[in-house]
């Protein structure tokens, strides 16, 4: 295998790496462990929202690690990476799209959620064509050009996804302690597979496993940002749940069919590519029907 046919991994350590992931998953565990036991009798604060906001935050971190076990990329794997993510980021969309539609005691909520997904759709073209026109040249770590737009976009993408579910965990709180902590959980598992797709994107580029598990968790800082406003003003934020969650779908329906797909392309079939991305798309939704379950 020639260098131009594959993509070495940065050099880093690796164990370090895993000793920080360990430590990172005793954290998670304690705090998850405090908030539920301190809850114990129906009484939610603050704090309580807000560090069950973070784990949820901090679990998308951990979309990173099996890459810890990967030193070397075939060109392949971008393609791979692209697919696999497009599959993911798709199953989130439609499960996020379901769930505007579905929400309980909201008026007008399909409306709310279509609008959402156009604005979504136009907010995230008008960025790219933003970040194109500039002369400025962009970069993650040592990754430089378009990449580094693509890998921008991609995490920006998240981020704006992420405002949506900070809401969520913090109206979820708003009705009770028990709800409050079953959406967290269920938040925190789903944002596993989010990391994973902001890794198959970044590690592939040349990205670290540790900034990619580091970009992964900032995608998601809104969550405990948002949770608070959300927990204190619950009917507010409530009635624009729907928006948020279009608006995010609508992002990420625009990332996978004009990047991501057109880029996995480029390295596999096409039929490779949406075979790819149809198996993890229905994956990723069967999993979110089965965490909300």
């Amino acid at each position: 295998m020639s260098a131009k046919d594959s993509i070495e991994r940065p050099k880093e350590n690796d164990v370090l790496n895993g000793v920080i992931a360990f430590l990172l998953l005793i954290g998670v565990l304690a705090a998850s462990f405090w908030v539920v036991g301190d809850m114990a009798d129906g009484t939610v604060t603050i704090i309580h929202v807000f560090v069950a906001a973070f784990i949820t935050a901090a679990a998308t971190g951990f979309g990173a690690i099996p890459f810890l076990f990967i030193k070397e990329f075939d060109n392949k794997w971008l393609g791979i990476g692209n697919s696999v993510a497009a599959g993911l980021m798709l199953g989130a969309s439609i499960g996020l799209v379901y769930e505007g539609f579905t929400i309980e005691g909201i008026e007008y909520n399909a409306a709310k959620t279509i609008g959402g997904l156009l604005l979504g759709g136009i907010l995230v073209l008008l960025s790219h064509k933003f970040l194109d026109s500039t002369d400025k040249d962009y970069s993650i770590g040592q990754v430089t050009g378009a990449s580094a737009v693509k890998m921008l976009m991609i995490v920006g993408i998240m981020t704006v996804h992420s405002f949506a579910e900070g809401i969520g965990v913090g109206v979820s709180f708003g009705e009770s302690s028990s709800f409050g902590s079953f959406i967290s959980i269920a938040i925190a598992i789903h944002n596993i597979p989010e990391g994973l797709a902001i890794s198959l994107i970044l590690i592939p580029r040349g990205t670290t496993v540790r900034k990619a598990a580091f970009w992964s968790i900032f995608s998601s800082l809104p969550q405990p940002i948002m949770a608070v406003p959300a927990f204190l003003f619950v009917l507010a934020f409530k009635t624009y749940l729907p928006i948020g969650l279009g608006i995010a779908a609508g992002a990420m329906f625009w990332m996978v069919f004009r990047e991501l797909l057109p880029d996995a392309r480029e390295e596999l079939k096409s039929y490779q590519v949406y075979i790819m991305m149809t198996i993890t798309a229905i994956a990723m939704i069967l999993f979110q029907l089965m965490i909300d379950a």
